[in-house]
């Protein structure tokens, strides 16, 4: 397959577009593409589906067409992403991507020549497709279904049988009068520009036919011809000269490449038709692969989650590309994503504009495209939409072109969402009504979906993916690590003093100041950072951080009020230092963390739940938000989100404490002993989740406390700490000997498991810790203990 829209259809699962009959595809309206499409061993069987213009400049009484009268501006934008040069934008110039709910990032057009790395970012193996002979992709007899035969001139159904005539493959539109014609304009043998000999149609798209042709000047390599399906529609004609120009200036692995381009006249009119030359591409589209999945089984089969995200994070860098040099793509979909072996190509640049072309016909495809299309123009943030859209179609079934053209359907409705809910927070996110509050660049998308992944993968095999933030620092200390029987909160200070916190931003003017601030005491870097040579809003940050950590929460959100509530449009200036880039996440966490010193839980959860919409690829604020919980007496949701959390990454090991002291709390010891268990030998934590799940073991019954002592002999401690800890276990045994003082016989830690053995072995651990005690108070207090516990003699 190679590069133009093609295949089969934008319809996975057989439907048509929305409302009846209505055309709704895209720049070429699908991707089974040019080459071995889905429709290759069934004869007579070709793909279709008109593409759809729509928005500013979109033809009128199109079905479907989002109307408008011309993309709306926001303040210091343009529809897209602000000063974008275009493909003569110098290597190194950074661009600026529109905010949308995140910090803007500053990305470097000096990337775009970056190699294709493995699909699924190394984390996942996605099923090879083999490469596909092109000679057994060419259609026997390549012919539009009825049910796909729209007028381009008004959108109404043309070329239908009626009162037993079969309809007609070319004539006259009844509505408009526009001429119609969906005959190939290419026969096997043909050859053009003295060059390319056609062998066959390989499927065809809103724009154009698709043809297989051998390249005799070189080496008869197999290439792709992709001219007009409507030679008479001026859109399609303006669309298709646009690819050819986009087609010229795009290099990226991930994009199909063009060869040539080249004119030959119509056998029958005389008239000379434009040609693209394209690679060949020999694989299956990501559309084409559900559709078969459905066929095979219930009808309702979709992507592994894994395989969905993989494919979405091999296309993100390609149109992060087309970003960087200031072109827009305007309609991804699985159509128009081809798989062969382990590589993944974009096709289709028909719907390619510029990010500041405010004229030229807006296509895309209804379900996919954004809801601002009509009002605001394509932009970036519509870009992303359609990724979110097309992820959300890959790995689950939803009418997306009717009852959720523009939302996604509620978790009660969807298993995938609700046992994945970081998937699920991403897909909101990236399918936001609001633009802003989408993802601000591919770059960030990207980074958040590789974290959902790194989630989803765990939770299949339960075999960690650990990765390293950009948002946040580690965890600084672990929090909650007394863990016992009884499911004891941890103390909400020590656990706002653990909690990682967010990475400073290197492009900030104060960042080398800010690596140099925090020397002394939290009181001492508050009066530094006051006195900073540069007043930022990272600087302000820092200053509430140091404030929380000072234990002076009621000042510290005096700062951040201050901080949000900038004077005038000073906020949404980007040459305001002081001001936080519009709608920047590190306020709402700084107000979670004060909230959660202050003692307000549950406030402080709402505020961590709402990072977690906007970063959920991120493991931080599902440590903050399920510690919140448990602090709220929200076990339940504090334990899925500690799970979560220790499961993907077991360098936060305040989550595997977490876990075990909700699980304890339970009476689930089991569960708990396991979970501390699991922290790696070469954590420096490993010692002390050991001593917790030694200290909840023994919480159960006479049998339970035997297990924790021999778990207990085999922990590395030094002679104080081990005597502390055999006294705790000899006492619990002791309590729990049945009346009379007999045991079940049996030893305890080196002592018989009775209660003259037990007291033994208490009066030996409590005089062994008044020989190591500090003072003379200590050691007598620890003498009397031995004194008292010691068993009585006749003498």
């Amino acid at each position: 397959m190679g590069g133009g829209g093609a295949g089969s259809g934008a319809f996975p699962e057989g439907a048509s577009p929305g409302g009846a009959g209505a055309p709704t595809g895209g720049g070429a309206e699908t991707g089974a593409a040019a080459g071995a499409g889905a429709e290759a061993g069934a004869a007579g069987r070709s793909g279709s589906g008109a593409a759809v213009p729509s928005g500013p400049g979109a033809a009128p009484g199109v079905p479907g067409a989002v109307s408008g009268t011309g993309p709306a501006t926001r303040p210091g934008s343009g529809p897209a992403t602000g000063p974008h040069t275009g493909p003569g934008t110098g290597p190194g110039t950074a661009q600026w991507s529109a905010p949308s709910g995140g910090r803007a990032r500053r990305a470097s057009a000096s990337t775009r020549s970056s190699g294709r790395g493995r699909l699924g970012a190394g984390l996942v193996e996605v099923p090879r497709v083999p490469y596909r002979d092109p000679k057994t992709a060419v259609l026997t007899d390549p012919e539009v279904p009825e049910a796909k035969r729209f007028c381009s001139g008004c959108g109404k159904e043309v070329g239908r049988s009626r009162e037993g005539r079969q309809g007609r493959v070319e004539g006259f539109c009844a509505h408009c009068g526009h001429r119609y014609s969906f005959t190939p304009k290419l026969e096997p043998g043909e050859v053009l520009h003295g060059q390319y000999e056609v062998l066959g149609c390989l499927a065809h798209g809103g724009l154009g036919w698709i043809y297989l042709a051998a390249d005799h000047a070189v080496s008869d390599r197999w290439v792709v011809l992709k001219g007009l399906l409507d030679s008479g529609d001026a859109d399609a004609m303006a669309a298709a000269i646009a690819e050819r120009r986009f087609l010229a200036e795009v290099e990226h692995p991930n994009i199909v490449k063009i060869h040539n381009f080249v004119r030959h006249a119509d056998r029958r009119t005389g008239d000379l038709v434009d040609y693209i030359v394209m690679e060949y591409v020999g694989g299956t589209s990501v559309k084409d692969m559900i559709t078969e999945l459905r066929a095979r089984g219930d009808g309702h089969g979709s992507l592994p989650p894994a395989q969905a995200i993989a494919y979405a994070l091999e296309v993100l860098p390609a149109l992060g590309y087309l970003h960087d040099v200031g072109l827009l793509y305007c309609d991804f979909k699985p159509d128009n994503v081809i798989q062969t072996e382990e590589q993944l190509k974009l096709i289709d640049l028909g719907a390619v504009r510029r990010a500041d072309d405010h004229h030229s016909p807006i296509y895309g495809t209804i379900g996919y495209q954004a809801p601002e299309i009509g009002s605001a123009g394509p932009s970036v943030a519509s870009d992303l939409y359609t990724v979110g859209r097309a992820l959300a179609v890959m790995t689950f079934q939803f009418d997306f072109r009717r009852d959720f053209r523009d939302s996604l359907p509620p978790p009660d409705d969807q298993p995938l969402l609700r046992g994945h809910d970081s998937l699920r927070r991403f897909l909101s996110r990236a399918t936001h009504r609001d633009p802003d509050q989408r993802f601000a660049t591919a770059e960030e998308m990207a980074e958040q979906l590789t974290g959902v992944l790194r989630e989803v993968l765990a939770q299949q095999d339960d075999v960690p993916r650990p990765g390293l933030s950009r948002q946040f620092t580690p965890e600084r200390r672990a929090f909650g690590a007394e863990v016992t029987g009884t499911g004891e909160a941890p103390d909400a200070r020590a656990v706002a003093s653990g909690l990682p916190v967010p990475q400073v931003d290197p492009a900030d003017p104060a960042a080398g100041f800010l690596a140099t601030a925090a020397g002394g005491g939290p009181d001492q870097t508050v009066t530094a950072l006051r006195a900073a040579p540069v007043r930022t809003a990272e600087v302000r940050l820092q200053v509430v951080r140091a404030l929380v950590e000072a234990g002076r929460p009621a000042e510290a959100a005096v700062e951040l009020d201050e901080l949000a509530s900038a004077p005038g449009p000073s906020l949404f200036d980007p040459d305001d230092p002081e001001a936080p880039e519009p709608g920047d996440w590190r306020p709402g966490w700084y107000r979670g963390v004060i909230a959660l010193v202050a003692g307000g839980p549950g406030a402080a959860r709402a505020e961590f739940e709402r990072v977690c919409d906007v970063l959920p690829g991120e493991a931080a604020p599902k440590l903050a938000a399920a510690v919140c919980a448990e602090l709220a007496g929200e076990p339940g949701a504090a334990a899925e989100g500690y799970r979560v959390v220790w499961r993907t990454d077991h360098s936060y090991v305040s989550a595997a404490f977490g876990l075990a002291r909700v699980l304890a709390g339970r009476g689930d010891r089991e569960a708990a002993v396991g979970v501390l268990h699991a922290v790696p030998d070469t954590s420096i934590h490993h010692v002390a989740a050991q001593v917790a799940a030694v200290r909840v073991q023994a919480s159960g019954a006479l049998p339970d406390v035997v297990a924790a002592g021999a778990r207990l002999e085999s922990v590395d401690l030094d002679v104080a700490r081990r005597a502390v800890l055999t006294a705790e276990l000899l006492d619990v045994a002791l309590g729990l000997l049945p009346g009379g003082g007999s045991g079940p016989g049996g030893r305890l830690l080196g002592c018989e498991l009775d209660e003259v053995g037990l007291r033994l072995g208490l009066e030996r651990c409590y005089r062994q810790l008044a020989r190591l005690a500090d003072t003379a108070e200590e050691r007598i207090a620890l003498v009397d203990r031995a004194n008292a516990v010691r068993p009585r003699t006749l003498v």
